[in-house]
């Protein structure tokens, strides 16, 4: 299995940056993960197999339009034609997560998606992957997801506040992508909703996790100071989400 990121800012795009996403393969099979601000230029549309979406806040689903509007007029001699052989792009997601997305346009864009509506808690196939979730608090429903193939997990909280869940879900996971927007404290208000660099270290000691890797820092926040802060209570690898970083697993 390789994941690569395709970028890992959180709330924004900052310059040269783009929001979550990331492509996980197996067997020739690409799969998205959160298509956020950005990530469509960074891709090949043509090239993917499906997409699973966290949730529904733009910086983990907007480029979903620019996505399907790449494979539909990307490889399609005329505006609003399918791109010869290419079968709608499965897309996965809670119920109602992307609706907004898919409604920015008519049709000749939504049609080039084939949504899946993901049930909390559901295991499920997404081409060799196994996949299963877990619901994670945040300001919106959000789907943490585990990916296996060929004896290797992946996990990813997408955007979370504190949760056992979070341990459940990457118990010894190969690696675990989870979610970071601040080093060491979250503002109280968001506190429920939103986890630090330093809750991701505890949570990969808990789940016994091979390698950790912290994104959707909040733009301007040092890698190094986040890095720090998870390897405060984890000692196993630490990387921080940039683009073109690849794993293989």
């Amino acid at each position: 299995m390789r994941l690569t990121v395709v970028g890992g800012c959180g709330a924004w795009p900052a310059a040269g940056q783009a929001c979550s996403g990331y492509v996980v393969e197996h067997d020739g099979f690409r799969l998205l993960i959160d298509p956020g601000y950005a990530v469509t230029p960074l891709l090949d549309p043509s090239s993917l197999d499906a997409v699973f979406i966290s949730h529904g806040h733009p910086d983990h689903c907007a480029d979903l339009n620019p996505l399907l509007r790449g494979r539909v007029l990307g490889s399609s001699r005329s505006p609003g034609s399918p791109p010869p052989g290419s079968p709608p792009l499965p897309v996965f997601s809670l119920a109602g997560a992307i609706d907004p997305v898919l409604a920015l346009d008519g049709a000749w864009v939504s049609d080039a998606a084939r949504p899946h509506a993901v049930e909390p808690g559901a295991r499920f196939e997404i081409g060799p992957f196994v996949a299963t979730t877990r619901l994670l608090p945040h300001h919106v429903p959000n789907l943490g997801i585990r990916l296996s193939a060929g004896g290797v997990a992946v996990a990813y909280t997408g955007d979370t506040g504190p949760s056992p869940e979070i341990a459940s879900l990457a118990e010894t996971a190969d690696l675990l992508l989870a979610e970071a927007t601040y080093p060491e404290r979250v503002p109280d208000p968001d506190a429920p909703y939103l986890s630090t660099a330093e809750q991701a270290g505890r949570d990969a000691v808990t789940a016994g996790v091979g390698h950790l890797v912290l994104t959707h820092l909040w733009p301007g926040i040092p890698r190094p100071s986040a890095r720090d802060a998870a390897a405060a209570s984890y000692s196993g690898p630490i990387d921080v989400a940039e683009p073109l970083l690849t794993f293989d697993l």
